[in-house]
């Protein structure tokens, strides 16, 4: 029995506001940004506003716009999925980079599967991925672990275990923190990693101000890390060998 639903897109959109962030996204992704009236994503006015600068010619109160994150219940996750299956094409997007990869959209994609709706990712920035490839360590084998326990203990425990992963089968090992607190993660990773260990930071990827620096950790300690301003700058962290 032939398939008469809609596919879901999953649609990277811009890490920085930076106004030529555009150029991280390619136009094919933009031809098919016109095509669609459905959206699922993380937050209506970010996806709103990056509809807007990407000058498509679109009326933004004409589209359909449903939020999908970390507030959403997983009973409505499905509820989402109906037009799709009516034959409406979707776009799921993050507030920034790619969708379902440290992202709520992920759920729906799971319902789509088990739906039999096709699922369709496109090519666009990922803050994760980027700051692998610049940061000169393993990337034939890496772990993205997302966000470190808040507790400093219960954080220096999981920093170590990192470390242990990290120098016994050479996996670089990614992770991110919100801003308010990369501070206080960099001072236990400080105290915690042995020195020859490498720790990239990566700041503001993609931005104008993007800053991404791999040192060892001795190297790191030494560092007059203010011109960084962590507090200010979301950050993605890599450590490995």
């Amino acid at each position: 029995m032939e398939n008469k639903s809609g596919v879901i897109y999953l649609m990277p959109t811009p890490i920085s506001d930076d106004e030529d962030t555009l150029k991280h996204l390619p136009n094919y992704n933009l031809e098919i940004l016109k095509t669609i009236r459905y959206f699922v994503v993380e937050n209506t006015r970010t996806a709103r506003r990056f509809i807007s600068k990407c000058h498509l010619g679109m009326v933004i109160d004409d589209l359909e716009f449903v939020e999908l994150n970390e507030h959403t219940e997983s009973k409505d996750v499905e509820d989402m999925l109906k037009p799709i299956l009516a034959g409406e094409n979707c776009v799921i997007m993050s507030e920034a980079g790619v969708p379902a990869i440290a992202d709520p959209g992920a759920e729906l994609v799971a319902v789509a599967h088990r739906k039999n709706v096709r699922v369709i990712p496109l090519v666009g920035p990922s803050s994760i991925i980027m700051s692998l490839m610049a940061s000169g360590m393993n990337g034939q084998s890496f772990a993205f672990n997302g966000y470190l326990p808040i507790k400093s203990g219960d954080r220096a425990k999981r920093l170590r275990e990192l470390t242990k992963i990290a120098t016994s089968y050479n996996q670089s090992q990614i992770f991110i923190e919100a801003p308010y607190r990369n501070e206080q993660l960099v001072a236990t990773i400080l105290e915690t990693l042995p020195a020859n260990m490498r720790l990239t930071i990566a700041i503001n990827i993609s931005a104008h101000s993007e800053q991404i620096k791999t040192l060892k950790i001795e190297e790191w300690r030494k560092t007059d890390m203010s011109s960084y301003s962590l507090r200010k700058n979301t950050a993605i962290f890599v450590i490995g060998l």
